[in-house]
């Protein structure tokens, strides 16, 4: 008997994206995992810290919850990371919409 119950394995082909930009307060280097696995939700990877978080629209939207996963140095420089992601998290609400409409 195996000591863990297993709860998926799927495979995807996933669209992956390597972004990296400077802002006014820094360099960032991005990798973004799209995939149909945890609802929509993109994998989102600082290269830099190596942290990783599945993030939906209102979770790039909070400031406090971009500095502190991502161990970024001030409230400044959350938004302008909060910016980018605005533009390269997919709305899952809208998304959503189209497949059941």
């Amino acid at each position: 008997m195996s000591p863990y119950e297993r709860l998926y394995d799927e495979s995807e082909q996933a669209n992956v994206r390597f972004v990296g930009f400077v802002s006014n307060h820094g360099r960032y280097d991005f990798g973004i995992v799209y995939t149909r696995m945890f609802f929509g939700k993109p994998l989102v990877v600082c290269m830099q810290t190596g942290r990783s978080s599945l993030l939906s629209q209102d979770d790039v939207e909070n400031l406090e919850y971009l500095q502190h996963h991502y161990r970024l140095k001030s409230l400044a420089e959350a938004k302008e990371v909060s910016i980018f992601l605005q533009n390269n998290v997919p709305d899952l609400t809208l998304e959503a919409e189209v497949e059941s409409g």
